[in-house]
């Protein structure tokens, strides 16, 4: 496993440059001689620059751009297979499979898209259809809804094999599992993988059951493939790093870190545009939400998806909203307000949601404190009083709620009503021991909080 930090490659540095200033095609999405260094051993410290990290202001530079500017020999001259999204852009916005199909030496040969597709349009589990696609003439391959890995007469024509999407910091996002997967069939075939980094947008920050591998299976495995916690605090980079050693896959793995980026930092301090990577994650506190009101996604309780803003509310018609924040309110729960609102979840039958065009008064969660909110243990708290008000409607309506809660004996816990503040304190000593072995793989300079 290697990782490439930036250093001056002068001839490298001036061809990729000379690519990126010749940038003409820009999303369409809306924002809200080369050295290497070793890093086999899983505690090893990444070359990612640490002493002289930039301040807040300054702009972070994603992997995609360091690979160009450092790194260009682990592509050049191969037959480049990406996986990616409208997520993975320049610092200018300019998409990274635009950079990477011009760039002097570098064969782009396949495009493979995860869920919501190349473009990132698609809705959550809709059916990806590939083909080609129009800007670079690459074929396209679907990792999402048919085998959710590349198969052998797709990799047939790849040396190497790029991984470069913004994921958002939550288990259940399934980016980082597309990823893990990918790793495994380029092990298999002695590809080489490259991870281009970028920031955790939510930061290093996390909350929530660290996933028994026992509930793996109990629904698609792409929605939590391996053991990580409801947020996880980790970039792309650190989990293929982690999951490479952990779960034995050997890939012969390089990632290219996020130069500047600081596990403290949310995404407005990177400098970088946000870039939806799905089509209701519109902005960071979206992102933030998810990590814990993805659980009610589980059950029959609605959370935002076809209204203004998906992930903000907690709410069903026959959930009284009022009474349910008075009941919330002896949690002390920090950094949020509930606040009852209407909503009319959308009518579009391209839309996944619950209650269609139904007028119903839900909270709507208003962050007041990045810092000391805790979006999975906050959904806790609002599920189960939710169910316990409500035990005749509430109800879990699918096994990802058993694999989103991350183990049987939790699932077991809030069946029976208990305390969201015992399971909590379960959920606390899992992460302190999960952490032990996390801190193995970090690249970045820890945050100082």
């Amino acid at each position: 496993m290697q990782l490439h930090a930036p250093r001056l490659l002068r001839v490298t540095a001036a061809l990729a440059l000379a690519a990126l200033s010749a940038a003409g095609c820009r999303t369409g999405s809306q924002p809200d001689a080369p050295g290497t260094q070793a890093d086999s051993a899983p505690g090893a410290t990444a070359t990612a620059p640490a002493k002289d990290a930039p301040p807040r202001s300054a702009a972070v530079v994603p992997g995609i751009e360091v690979l160009l500017r450092d790194s260009v020999h682990l592509v050049r001259g191969k037959r480049v297979g990406l996986i990616t999204n409208p997520s993975a852009v320049t610092r200018s916005g300019e998409l990274g499979a635009d950079v990477l199909a011009r760039t002097p030496g570098v064969r782009l040969v396949a495009l493979f898209g995860p869920e919501h597709g190349i473009r990132g349009d698609l809705e959550a589990g809709a059916t990806f259809v590939g083909g080609r696609d129009a800007r670079t003439g690459v074929p396209v391959y679907s990792l999402y809804d048919r085998t959710q890995r590349p198969t052998a007469a797709e990799l047939d024509s790849v040396d190497v094999l790029v991984f470069d999407i913004q994921d958002i910091g939550a288990r259940v996002y399934t980016f980082v599992w597309t990823m893990a997967m990918a790793m495994e069939e380029a092990a298999k075939r002695k590809i080489p993988f490259i991870v281009l980094d970028r920031p955790n947008p939510i930061t290093d920050a996390q909350d929530g059951p660290v996933m028994d591998m026992e509930v793996r299976a109990v629904t698609q495995v792409i929605t939590g493939y391996y053991s990580v916690p409801l947020r996880h605090g980790m970039t792309a980079g650190e989990i293929a790093r982690y999951f490479n050693e952990t779960a034995n896959v050997g890939a012969q793995l390089h990632v290219v870190p996020a130069e500047g980026w600081r596990p403290d930092m949310w995404f407005e301090e990177t400098g970088l545009r946000f870039i939806p990577p799905s089509p209701n994650i519109r902005s960071v506190n979206a992102a933030l939400n998810f990590s814990g009101l993805v659980l009610g996604e589980g059950t029959n309780v609605h959370v935002g998806r076809g209204t203004d803003a998906p992930f903000s509310y907690v709410g069903a018609p026959w959930l009284n909203a009022e009474r349910l924040r008075a009941a919330v309110a002896q949690y002390n729960l920090p950094g949020v307000t509930l606040t009852p609102v209407q909503i009319t979840p959308t009518t579009d039958p391209k839309v996944d949601t619950q209650y269609k065009g139904q007028t119903f008064t839900t909270l709507r969660l208003d962050i007041t404190d990045r810092n000391t909110y805790r979006p999975a243990y906050t959904a806790l708290v609002l599920l189960t009083e939710a169910k316990k008000q409500n035990p005749g409607q509430f109800r879990v309506m699918n096994t990802g709620f058993t694999q989103m809660i991350g183990s049987h004996w939790a699932r077991a816990a809030f069946d029976r009503g208990d305390d969201p503040r015992e399971i909590d304190r379960r959920w606390q000593r899992e992460l302190a021991e999960w952490n032990t072995v996390r801190e193995r793989y970090r690249i970045y300079p820890r945050a100082s909080r």
